[in-house]
């Protein structure tokens, strides 16, 4: 009898490795990390100054008090400005996913599946022809043959 060799670990981790949706997953991460840090700087050096107009430049100092005081640890401060630059950032960054990756690749796409239906419906046009010529010629000879066998 023949033993099955099964894969080993090794085998099976490197095609893991391999696959194309785990690189792709890998570059986006490298990707997505990168461009945190672009849209990190334009929140604050542009966003947070342009809100610094009407208070401070730092998101972060916008806070508010629960109770009475709130004096060094004293009080419950609710820190709504480092939610309204983390939303800020969040909102940024899906806008330029969306318009600079999102939106050209999938009018690329549709681009390409336009292209790639024109060409089936061509040679599907092609065919048909084809079949209607051979269907004629049949026809035509069957009609020779036809008339063949009467001058007889």
């Amino acid at each position: 009898m023949s033993e099955k060799k099964d894969p080993s670990v090794w085998q099976g981790f490197k095609a893991f490795l391999m696959r194309g949706n785990v690189v792709d997953l890998a570059v986006a991460v490298v990707i997505g990390a990168a461009f945190t840090n672009i849209v990190n700087s334009v929140v604050k050096g542009i966003i947070n100054p342009l809100v610094g107009t009407i208070g401070t430049k730092n998101l972060d100092n916008y806070s508010s008090c629960l109770t009475g005081t709130c004096k060094g640890d004293e009080g419950i401060r609710i820190l709504w400005g480092s939610v309204l630059g983390a939303t800020l950032t969040f909102v940024i960054t899906g806008a330029v996913v969306y318009f600079l990756m999102v939106l050209p690749m999938s009018k690329y796409l549709a681009r390409q599946e336009a292209r790639r239906k024109a060409r089936e419906g061509t040679q599907e046009v092609i065919e048909v022809t084809e079949l209607e010529v051979l269907k004629e010629i049949r026809d035509a000879l069957v009609a020779q043959r036809g008339s063949e066998h009467v001058q007889r």
